[in-house]
């Protein structure tokens, strides 16, 4: 397809082409996400919400950088009304197509500059229900919403460049009304809690992760919530908020008690703790049937048992510092998470890693179900990206590279992993190429059986 391009004035007055920045980033399994041209700094989201409606408005200040000479850019929106857009303070022209936001500054946007735009959206967010039957985006709960974002969910609630290559760092906003009882809802964020407001009738909450964070990690959650605060042995904050439905069993599983616990031992494994902050949010959302590892703290659906609230908390180093560069990469999020269970497991005087390992190989493991039904690191399309092979074979993969180094150089791969790409992306390739640099040898045929082959392998490999 050919564009024409417009004609801007660099600095120096020579002549700079500007074109429009490209609608997806081209990644296999969901090409419509995410937008090329330009990279998100920073994301300013300014929400006012009415649970009892379930209502929206919105002000999202997107910062970026222009990669290319931009004469128009796309921003992934799903629903909601746009009401106006600015870029560099002066109004924009927009349309919308499908899920994306077409925006035409007054002025091309030159290749290397800074720029800020500024989208005002309200109504009713939507609920994304994926090929698989879950769902994702902004959900009503009984006592409020939540907001879960992967893989696509997070346009549903805030325009911006919905890919996990494209990190940044957020400030959210959120102001709520009180209740007909003049109680104030909650409202729980990712990071820190920097202010809270209340002005009689209303109360603002403004969270903030100055850690750069993948889209499908972003998170509010609208409801009541009993709040625990502590800290980690190595004095990271801790904010666990539990729904009252859910607080008796969260109190059998010790949530509370869990998290700093289980941050500490992974801190230990893999390295230190990447974020400012930890914590969970434990909702009441039946139905959901899943948790999900939303940055600082992991969204569970209802009070988790240990070895749920180590997978997602896992997911702190295997995902969310270290975030995949292309979705086809997720096995290394859910395949190291999954092995972080094995290891709990092992820790706790459970079953070794081994005996989980030969477990999943004969089938007797209740979650070793449909793993071979396609390679790890290439699911056949995006319907599939959650499905078994991803986590359990995924794991199985992790354990054979284990067995292959040794536990001393295994570690230190962990390590050197998240010390390498903490708050970065990386892909299959690199972990390859470092689990083969840390053991002195070629792990190419490990690789091809266990993470790229199509079949059940013979236990002799």
């Amino acid at each position: 397809m050919t564009t024409s391009c417009t004609g801007s004035a660099s600095r120096d007055g020579a002549a700079v082409a500007s074109t429009p920045g490209a609608a997806g980033v081209g990644d296999r399994l969901f090409p419509a996400l995410g937008n090329g041209g330009y990279d998100v700094a920073h994301y300013g989201l300014t929400l006012d919400y009415v649970p009892e409606t379930n209502r929206l408005k919105g002000t999202a200040v997107i910062t970026a950088r222009a990669e290319q000479g931009l004469s128009r850019f796309d921003l992934d929106l799903s629903g909601l009304h746009v009401r106006q857009v600015t870029v560099q303070g002066v109004k924009a022209r927009y349309t919308r197509a499908k899920d994306e936001l077409l925006v035409t500054p007054a002025k091309p946007v030159m290749d290397g500059d800074t720029f800020k735009t500024v989208v005002t959206y309200d109504g009713t967010p939507r609920t994304i229900e994926n090929d698989d039957g879950s769902r994702e985006g902004w959900i009503e709960t009984d006592d409020g919403s939540t907001a879960l974002g992967q893989p696509a969910g997070s346009m549903t609630w805030f325009p911006g460049n919905h890919h996990p290559s494209d990190k940044a760092t957020y400030d959210i906003t959120v102001t709520v009304p009180k209740d007909e009882d003049g109680d104030p809802y909650d409202v729980v964020g990712n990071g820190e809690l920097i202010s809270e407001e209340d002005k009689g009738g209303t109360v603002t909450r403004h969270w903030r992760t100055e850690e750069p964070m993948a889209d499908y990690l972003a998170h509010v959650s609208v409801g009541y919530f009993e709040v625990h605060k502590g800290r980690t042995g190595d004095d990271v904050p801790v904010y666990v908020a539990v729904d009252p439905d859910e607080s008796e069993a969260a109190a059998d599983v010790d949530v509370t008690a869990l998290v700093p616990e289980i941050v500490d031992w992974g801190s230990e494994r893999f390295g230190p703790y990447p974020f400012s902050s930890a914590g969970a949010i434990v909702d009441h959302l039946p139905g959901l049937d899943y948790a999900l590892e939303t940055q600082t703290k992991p969204y569970f659906d209802e009070a988790p048992d240990e070895k749920l609230l180590v997978h997602e908390l896992a997911h702190q180093w295997f995902g969310n510092s270290v975030t995949p560069r292309e979705w086809k990469d997720i096995w290394l999020n859910e395949g190291l998470a999954t092995y972080a269970e094995w290891l709990w497991e092992e820790g706790q005087g459970g079953r070794s890693a081994d005996e989980i390992f030969e477990d999943f190989y004969d089938g007797t493991d209740p979650e070793s179900e449909g793993i071979w039904a396609f390679p790890p690191a290439d699911p056949p399309d995006a319907a599939r990206v959650s499905d078994p092979p991803v986590y359990g074979r995924g794991a199985m993969v992790v354990h054979k590279v284990r067995e292959a180094v040794g536990d001393k150089t295994f570690f230190d791969v962990l390590r050197t992993w998240t010390r390498q790409h903490r708050h970065g992306n990386a892909d299959t390739g690199q972990f390859i190429a470092l689990c083969e640099d840390k053991a002195g040898k070629n792990l190419a045929k490990l690789f091809d059986v266990w993470l790229f082959g199509d079949k059940k392998p013979s236990r002799a490999r």
